[in-house]
């Protein structure tokens, strides 16, 4: 997958950093620095407003700050806990609005998810897929959208979803299943 222009890793010395700001909220920065435009893209493609998503991301960080004394480390980035606070912050706040979700999708995205042959119309797939995605259910949505959006692994989409890592695979494999024979169906017709 292509870099989105931000780090979607671990910081090299992140375990340090989190003992430090455990010690000293002010040595949370580097941390926040370092994962805030990959929780604000994730935030941002489920609502599709940029001041909800500022304000949602910041709710985000706020309580991590506010948990830090109970974070430890699992096996999965810092930021695998990041985006499970804020995947619970969005459906927390959908549930509170009691509005529909949104997902939102860029080309470069539906261009690495989907295989396009040399001659086939981009503009015409990019169509099927977002109608496609609307059929899926919320956790089917969500799976994709960690696994190739996010570029998570399985045991941090895991972690998030607070699943077994062999229950996300299946999840993942019939998922893509099920948007292939969506694919084929129409062709089909």
């Amino acid at each position: 997958m292509i870099n989105q222009g931000f780090s979607t890793g671990p910081l090299p010395n992140e375990q340090q950093l989190i003992a430090a700001a455990k010690r000293d909220f002010r040595h949370f920065e580097p941390l926040y620095d370092h994962y805030y435009e990959q929780i604000f893209r994730f935030v941002y493609r489920r609502s599709d407003d940029e001041a909800l998503a500022a304000d949602l991301v910041s709710q985000v960080f706020f309580k991590a700050l506010g948990a830090l004394t109970n974070y430890q480390y699992t096996g999965v980035p810092f930021g695998a806990w990041l985006h499970r606070i804020a995947s619970n912050e969005v459906k927390k706040h959908y549930r509170n609005k009691g509005t529909k979700k949104i997902f939102s999708l860029e080309e470069r995205q539906v261009k690495e998810l989907i295989a396009v042959e040399a001659d086939g119309d981009l503009e015409d797939k990019i169509a099927q897929l977002v109608n496609f995605l609307k059929e899926l259910d919320e956790e089917e949505l969500h799976v994709v959208e960690l696994r190739f959006f996010e570029e998570k692994s399985f045991k941090e989409i895991a972690y998030i979803l607070d699943m077994k890592e062999s229950a996300v695979k299946m999840r993942t494999y019939r998922t893509l299943e099920k948007l292939r024979q969506l694919f084929k169906l129409n062709v089909n017709d």
